[in-house]
């Protein structure tokens, strides 16, 4: 997976020699303050900015320099969020294979249709590859496979042939629901949360600048193990003017989630600050629904809704990408 160029105020982790000891090699993580030369704030314990003394690192020192995400993140919180996500997208059907839930949807959207490493030692198991192409090829669907951080890597490894095709880099970020930001709607907008999206809702809903067929549509209002909210805000006419779906489900590990996905804001009302209010009144339905944390998902390559999620409170906790078998690059 490529790598981009660190920044200030990046967690980084260098890998460097020392300079009295030739050979020898030493990791220092932290949060970068500048880049010519490089100079490190180490971290704090849990990851946060700290106030200990900067480490220059001269360039020819070091070996390897690599982003991480804002904060330590565990293994087991990688997995809760997948687990998390797996639940506000039930699809047609799911169904275990060893470490690996095999799921088949709509045939469109990645969440619905892949085979995602959620088991507790998916991240040191063989990838049973074999049933997953079985899986695919009875759903008629391609065969694709989620590749988390760490917790996916026999997978990187399993799926790294020409037969593979990796799509885009995609951020999953985070928040507690706490200490949430008060909502402050335009005058003559108000917010409102259905149990189930009505024709006006899904007309408004594309899947990355595309409309989803009636199927797909369909299976976003399936019941879940967990609660659904299709979240909107109205104009001063009764129109809808932006939409979001949000979940309630469980990680299995004592922790309750709010998933926030599907934003839309119509044309004819963006760069008012919408997207960012409806943000905020679905966190509060999210906390007011029993939620502990709140989880999302963004394309890498989309800075705009980064952006927004950041003023929201989301940090990046960690990454994943789908890779697609080619049949046609395949020997069977």
């Amino acid at each position: 997976m490529p790598q981009r160029a660190p920044r200030p105020g990046d967690r980084v982790i260098v890998r460097r020699h020392l300079p009295d000891t030739p050979g020898h090699l030493t990791d220092v993580i932290g949060h970068v303050v500048s880049l010519d030369p490089l100079v490190v704030r180490p971290q704090s314990v849990g990851g946060l900015p700290s106030d200990a003394p900067t480490v220059t690192i001269p360039d020819e020192l070091v070996q390897v320099c690599k982003v991480l995400p804002p904060r330590r993140v565990r293994n087991s919180d990688i997995r809760a969020v997948e687990t998390a996500t797996a639940a506000a997208f039930p699809g047609i059907e799911h169904r275990w294979s060893g470490q690996w839930l095999l799921r088949a949807g709509d045939g469109i959207t990645e969440r619905s249709n892949s085979a995602a490493p959620l088991g507790r030692s998916a991240g040191l198991s063989e990838v049973p590859l074999a049933e997953i192409e079985a899986f695919y090829a009875e759903h008629d669907l391609p065969v694709r496979v989620l590749i988390p951080d760490r917790i996916g890597n026999p997978a990187r490894i399993a799926c790294a042939g020409p037969a593979w095709r990796t799509g885009p880099e995609i951020v999953v970020m985070t928040r507690p629901l706490n200490d949430l930001p008060s909502l402050d709607l335009p005058d003559g907008v108000a917010h409102r949360v259905d149990e189930q999206p009505d024709d006006e809702w899904l007309t408004l809903y594309h899947f990355r600048g595309r409309p989803l067929p009636e199927h797909a549509l369909n299976l976003l209002r399936t019941r879940i193990d967990g609660r659904m909210g299709f979240g909107r805000l109205l104009d001063v006419t009764g129109r809808t003017v932006a939409i979001t779906r949000g979940t309630i489900t469980s990680s299995g590990d004592g922790r309750t989630w709010l998933g926030y996905s599907a934003v839309e804001v119509a044309a004819d009302h963006r760069r008012r600050g919408l997207g960012t209010q409806l943000g905020i009144a679905m966190l509060h339905w999210g906390a007011e629904n029993g939620g502990d944390m709140a989880y999302l998902q963004v394309l890498a390559a989309n800075t705009a809704g980064i952006r927004l999620y950041d003023k929201l409170g989301f940090v990046e906790h960690h990454r994943h990408r789908y890779a697609e078998l080619d049949p046609e690059l395949t020997s069977g």
